[in-house]
């Protein structure tokens, strides 16, 4: 007698459809939230529908887009299983960056991949880029969750995301409206944001050995409670200091550290100095320093030390860029200037030292 064999099938090989279904019905509320009246269409299709009509106010209205995800920032999230926080950190690292050329947001997309569906686990994720879109401005249209059984763990995910934003094209900021003795503005950053996760990992668990759910006395709590601080969203912020005062630049501060970024938005006849002596860094970034030995040049350069937005303004508009600034709640000074290119290379400097 020969042994029936059963046949091949998507559950078979990992891929749960009816767990994904689930996750589809849990997110949906919390997308719902972050709706705007362009917005046509629910949850569920196959494309985010936006009605462009909304552009005719604008004389030449010009797109902006973006792409980015968190980095190893969801390791320390799937390592506490803690999920409804890293979505804020997705939205910052995508509408941030579309808000730096001084484009309103607009809307977003999202894509999580996953070892293994998890309904709940999955609209967690999705509920923390929900409530990131709401503060951001944008509608989140659509997204994807994709299961690869085989690639990822049962427990390991990955988060990506793209959003788009439009500005009036006169009124686009960048590197050509910045002007010799430009005041440098400074907004603290909430922490790590999600850049440099890679080396912190490498410095705190493999170097020093501490452990996430550890009380760190200067930290004032967990250091996993730390590493999973969200992200600082500055895109309403910017966008109310644009409309309230003159602003010529913004530097989003993520990948690179600060004068790295800076530089990005400095034309080649200026540079950028920015005094450090004008802020001190969180306790974070000591201990980071400290753990690993690593050097202030290459924490500079991998970390934002305590800066995670600048803005570039006249002089004239400093003190009413800082009182709008502090109006929204948002911790700014001035750090530096623009000075004539002269005879140095790097489109931006650190001088001095942090105070104390």
């Amino acid at each position: 007698m020969t042994e029936k064999t059963t046949g091949a099938s998507y559950a078979a090989a990992g891929v749960d459809i009816e767990a994904g279904d689930r996750a589809v019905e849990l997110m949906k509320e919390w997308v719902k939230k972050t709706q705007r009246p362009e917005v046509l269409g629910g949850l569920g299709g196959f494309a985010g529908l936006f009605d462009a009509s909304a552009l005719k106010r604008y004389e030449r209205p010009l797109l902006a887009s973006a792409t980015d995800g968190v980095g190893t920032k969801v390791d320390i999230a799937r390592q506490m299983g803690v999920y409804d926080t890293i979505g804020h950190d997705l939205v910052a690292m995508v509408m941030d960056d579309i808000v730096v050329c001084g484009a309103e947001p607009l809307f977003m997309t999202d894509y999580i991949c996953v070892g293994k569906v998890h309904p709940e686990r999955v609209a967690a994720i999705v509920k923390g880029i929900a409530e990131g879109c709401v503060l951001a401005g944008c509608a989140l249209v659509g997204g994807e969750t994709a299961e690869h059984p085989g690639l990822l763990g049962p427990d390991d995910f990955d988060v990506a995301g793209a959003g788009t934003g439009v500005v009036e094209y006169d009124r686009l900021l960048g590197a050509d409206r910045i002007r010799t003795g430009d005041a440098v503005i400074a907004m603290a950053s909430s922490g790590l944001h999600s850049n440099g996760y890679s080396l912190v990992r490498h410095v705190l668990f493999d170097r020093a050995g501490m452990s996430l759910d550890a009380h760190v006395e200067e930290l004032g709590r967990t250091l996993g409670e730390e590493l999973l601080e969200p992200t600082k969203i500055y895109s309403l912020d910017c966008m109310a200091l644009t409309r309230t005062a003159e602003v010529h630049a913004y530097s989003h501060i993520t990948g690179g550290g600060l004068a790295a970024n800076l530089a990005r938005v400095i034309p080649d006849h200026l540079h950028a100095t920015v005094d450090r002596s004008t802020w001190t860094p969180g306790a974070v970034f000591d201990l980071v320093g400290k753990a690993g030995q690593v050097e202030q040049l290459e924490l500079e350069k991998t970390l934002n030390m305590g800066v995670g937005m600048m803005a570039v303004v006249p002089q004239e508009s400093v003190d009413v860029a800082l009182t709008a600034l502090a109006d929204r709640g948002v911790d700014a000074w001035v750090a530096g200037e623009i000075l004539d290119r002269a005879d140095r290379t790097e489109g931006a400097t650190l001088t001095g030292s942090y105070a104390s």
